[in-house]
């Protein structure tokens, strides 16, 4: 279980918004305004019985934040770091990014608690960042960053080595060397070429189409690391295209919100309707696609629910033909996932028991084959 440790504690809220509080170093951080948060808010530091803090905030204020403060003192997480990089305690920071006030604050904290980068276990090797060997994972994907151009861009994390611009390197899944020639760094809408990067470092790759959440680069064809675990989708739904006119504009915009990979589309085992299915963790990123569809591609489209409430890996090498063997409860369907792993849909948790409990020699997974159970 994650605990949370609030770093700092708000002073006011809303309009009222005054302030930090810094718990480690004992001091509170009251700014001033700024018009539309232009520039870095102008700030006092100083203890919470000085005299100016008194000035500019409620007595009643002061009084409340002392008393939560005793409260997080007594009832929440202690402040270790070793908890923080063991992944078992996250640091909280409170601000304002519209006010540009708490910025600074947290990427000061960032930097002071954040762990240096670390080596990653990869086919039996563990590859230290001081190897001389380039390795680097894609973790993100980020589709139609220009409407323009329609490109998309895949971020990686510098595991080991040294980066250079106009590199060829090994794409782990597909076994194919690439040449890393558009590197940038991305803030906001501006971009910067990138010529060199170091491990720790994050960058973003353009025009590799191939290239997907998950993948290794390294300039040795046997390092594979895996880094991003996949979610048991626990939602599903059918997406119509509303517009026959745009069936090319709505097909693209769909295959490249799946590069993305908070969501995955579903093949139906007999299925004869060319309807997508798609299953995500939650159904709120059905109404994002749906959104960023129409908004970006100009293709509408039409959501509605599947009787999905589970779904299940079954083993890789799992054929047709077996799962005309089976017999699993009504409203279950057999399918394959975005990666053709075979997968079996069931209608609630009861039924996906009940079928488990009468086919015990069937290893069925809350996870893809090429991922281990948490």
């Amino acid at each position: 279980q994650l605990k949370p440790f609030p770093v700092n504690w708000p002073i006011g809220d809303g309009a009222d918004f005054k302030g930090v509080f810094d718990r480690l170093a004992k001091q509170v951080h009251l700014f001033e305004r700024t018009t539309g948060g232009a520039y870095m808010a102008p700030v006092e530091v100083g203890d919470i019985l000085d005299d100016f803090v008194k000035e500019r905030v409620a007595g009643e204020t002061l009084a409340k934040i002392t008393e939560e403060l005793e409260m997080l003192d007594m009832a929440g997480a202690e402040f270790n770091s070793d908890e923080i990089l063991a992944g078992r305690t996250t640091p909280v920071f409170f601000g304002s990014a519209m006010n540009n006030f708490g910025v600074e604050l947290i990427l000061k904290g960032f930097l002071h608690h954040a762990p240096p980068p670390q080596g990653r276990p990869s086919a039996g090797k563990f590859i230290e960042p001081s190897d001389e060997q380039f390795s680097g994972f894609i973790f993100k994907i980020q589709a139609n960053m220009d409407p323009k151009h329609r490109d998309r861009i895949a971020y990686i994390r510098i595991c080991s080595g040294k980066f250079e611009r106009d590199m060829i390197v090994y794409h782990s899944r597909t076994g194919k060397k690439v040449r890393l020639a558009s590197s940038h760094r991305l803030f906001g809408k501006e971009r910067e070429t990138v010529n060199e990067a170091f491990p720790g470092d994050i960058i973003g790759l353009v025009g590799h189409a191939d290239f997907g959440i998950g993948d290794t680069l390294s300039t040795n064809k046997a390092t594979n690391f895996h880094e991003i675990p996949r979610f048991t989708p626990e939602s599903f739904s059918y997406l119509h295209n509303s517009d026959t006119g745009k069936f090319k504009q709505f097909r693209q915009g769909l295959e490249q919100l799946l590069q993305e990979g908070a969501i995955q589309c579903l093949s139906l085992k007999g299925s004869t309707v060319a309807v997508p299915v798609l299953a995500a963790v939650g159904p709120l990123q059905f109404d994002v696609v749906q959104f960023r569809l129409e908004s970006e591609y100009n293709a509408i489209s039409r959501l509605e629910p599947a009787p999905w409430q589970v779904m299940r890996w079954l083993p890789a090498e799992f054929s047709e033909e077996e799962m005309d063997k089976l017999s699993p409860p009504t409203g279950s369907r057999f399918g394959w996932d975005s990666e053709s792993n075979p997968v079996l849909l069931f209608a609630s948790d009861w039924a996906a028991s009940y079928f488990e409990q009468n086919n015990g020699d069937l290893n069925l997974s809350q996870v893809p084959p090429d991922q281990k159970e948490p």
